[in-house]
């Protein structure tokens, strides 16, 4: 798995979002380009907006216990899997609004780098190792732009 935490990582990856379009189609899926920016967005809003309540009791230990291995794992995500609510996109997004966006949220987490990550809590995770954080960084990202084409 590539580290985004590299500088060069983070920027091939701004890079691969720089290439996509308005009219850029998934090769499968339902989210357009917009909407496909703004759900991967929602890792990051979990993170530093505040704006995403954490999940309580079962909930919680489901999450723990049976999709936080696959999220953090190096095993790459299959095509067309269920998402949970809050990262999905019903609603149009706007394409330029949405890419800045994210490419802010990477350059800021490249910024604090992978030691501001080290044992730190996820929303819904608990606490995550630097290579648990990447790899759920990472994958999330190349697999929705793989998605797309770039």
């Amino acid at each position: 798995m590539k580290n985004i935490f590299k500088s060069e990582v983070t920027q091939e990856v701004i890079d691969r979002i720089n290439k996509l379009t308005p009219e850029n189609q998934p090769v499968w899926g339902k989210m357009n380009v917009g909407q496909m920016l703004a759900h991967c967005s929602v890792t990051y809003e979990m993170i530093y907006d505040g704006t995403h309540q954490p999940p309580k009791g079962m909930m919680k230990l489901m999450l723990k216990f049976f999709v936080k291995g696959m999220v953090t794992g190096e095993k790459p995500y299959k095509k067309n899997l269920r998402t949970a609510p809050q990262f999905l996109m019903t609603t149009e997004k706007d394409f330029e609004t949405e890419k800045k966006r994210l490419i802010d949220y990477l350059t800021k987490t490249q910024e604090l780098g992978e030691a501001h990550f080290d044992n730190k809590e996820s929303l819904s995770f608990g606490r995550l190792n630097i290579r648990e954080w990447n790899n759920m960084f990472y994958k999330h990202l190349d697999h929705h732009l793989n998605q797309f084409g770039v």
